[in-house]
């Protein structure tokens, strides 16, 4: 519903810095009042006018274009006027106080698309596209949020919540007459719906995961001991030479990040410090600065020298990250067992430079170490020989498909509201089969409409919205 008291709110629309078009747009019961009296002319809806921009004492500030979208139809919901003029800061700032010296005042990070939501122009799931399509790393990425733009998340959302809703009037109605002869579970086949609509459930989360992959990607983590080719790896994945490369020990020295596209996956490689002990302040910097980057990772590539290590026995390798990790090359393993455990699933060991080594055959294998397998990735970052395999292996490991051209952009957020959905989903249908009493069933089933409706805003609080809106930009 809009708002007839609201503020009228401005904002620059348009990037910072020069440019060859800016962007000054109002929104509010005011904005229409307020852009007349800029441009001293009645704005027609929907009509580009060429029109002066003055200040308050009628010096001109540009000329460009007009244009009012009356509300109902507009973006916000409301009375939104643009006025377009040349790139210039100087220029946006002029024009952006005089709104504000008329009655506007500045609009906060994401509140033109916050408006959109609360006047039901968009729900929350084509809300958060809008920023997922600024951020997009990759063209697959802006496919898929505009995807949901458009609303086909939200279009598989609603038809869930249909299906939900026709359960739970079954069992409501089973509940009420409780004391028939008939078998209202049976006869609305209610279990066989349920099962359904979990499938659908299913498969709905699954492309929702493959857009958080699309969107966010993963980061890998390239750590190991000074030149084993960390860094040539690095630069090989990138194909650009974005590290230096040297045969001196700690040539790097700090974090380098990168991000890669591997057929529309978006990888945050960060290379690091080859971890050992140094009388070097700078050095034992970079080594303490790789140990916290471990934490980042999704994965961790483990690199050696295969002309210093065996690709038989990872062990000594797995030695120098943990003499980096814990400080301690005699580390008691179980000690850190829990920890040990969590950083193995993460690890890959790559043994590199297998140019200079007789073998020159790379390869993929596989090996135990202590209750756990560990990919082993023989390959030469110099030559390019074997890097195919570990991009597969990335791609593999994010569960991404690249023909994945009916995927939609999603988030952490929806991820775990859809988890929580088929958790409840999955026990009313154990109700159902173990014959519990239905209020039991019709109280999981409202919980499953609860979850679903916090994806697209129908169920959400405050804090919710102002995480969200909070991560735009501001004239967004």
């Amino acid at each position: 519903m809009i708002k007839e008291d609201a503020d009228t709110i401005c904002a620059i629309a348009t990037a910072t810095g020069r440019g060859g078009i800016g962007i000054v747009r109002l929104s509010g019961p005011e904005a229409l009042a307020i852009g007349q009296r800029i441009t001293g002319l009645t704005l027609q809806p929907r009509l580009a006018t060429f029109v002066d921009m003055m200040s308050s004492n009628c010096e001109l500030i540009d000329s460009g274009i007009a244009l009012y979208f009356k509300a109902p139809h507009s973006f916000t919901g409301e009375n939104v006027v643009e006025l377009q003029g040349h790139g210039g800061p100087q220029v946006l700032q002029s024009l952006l106080e005089q709104c504000i010296a008329r009655g506007a005042r500045l609009a906060a990070p994401g509140e033109f698309t916050e408006r959109a939501f609360l006047n039901g122009k968009i729900d929350l799931l084509q809300a958060e596209a809008i920023a997922d399509l600024i951020d997009a790393s990759s063209a697959q990425a802006a496919r898929s949020a505009m995807r949901t733009l458009k609303g086909v998340f939200s279009e598989k959302i609603h038809q869930l919540v249909e299906d939900i809703t026709r359960i739970r009037v079954n069992v409501e109605t089973a509940i009420d007459f409780t004391d028939e002869d008939i078998d209202i579970m049976t006869d609305t086949g209610v279990a066989e719906a349920m099962e359904t609509a979990s499938q659908r459930l299913t498969d709905v989360f699954e492309a929702a995961h493959q857009g958080l992959v699309v969107k966010d990607g993963i980061t890998v983590v390239l750590v190991g001991a000074p030149n084993a080719g960390k860094s040539s790896l690095l630069n090989a994945l990138a194909g650009t030479d974005t590290a230096i490369v040297t045969d001196i020990p700690g040539t790097t020295r700090d974090v380098i990040r990168q991000e890669i596209n591997l057929n529309g996956l978006p990888v945050h490689i960060i290379d690091t410090a080859g971890m050992r002990d140094s009388e070097d302040v700078v050095e034992r910097e970079g080594v303490k600065r790789a140990v916290t980057a471990l934490d980042e990772a999704d994965l961790i590539l483990l690199v050696a020298d295969s002309a210093v290590y065996s690709d038989q026995e990872p062990g000594p390798v797995l030695q120098t990250l943990f003499a980096g990790k814990y400080g301690d090359t005699a580390i008691d393993e179980a000690t850190h067992l829990t920890e040990l455990a969590q950083l193995l699933n993460r690890v890959c060991v790559v043994y590199n430079k297998i140019d200079l080594t007789e073998c020159h055959e790379p390869g993929v294998s596989s090996t135990h170490y202590q209750d756990h397998v560990l990919k082993l990735f023989r390959l030469s970052a110099k030559t390019r020989t074997g890097l195919d395999d570990l991009r597969d292996h990335l791609s593999e490991l994010a569960g991404y498909q690249s023909s994945g051209e009916g995927n939609f952009s999603a988030r952490e957020r929806h991820l775990t509201a859809l988890s929580n959905a088929q958790e409840s989903l999955e026990s009313a249908i154990s109700g159902v089969c173990e014959h519990l009493p239905l209020e039991l069933v019709a109280e999981d089933l409202r919980r499953v409409q609860t979850f679903l409706g916090a994806i697209t805003g129908e169920v959400s609080s405050d804090d919710l919205l102002g995480e969200i809106f909070s991560n735009f930009c501001i004239g967004k």
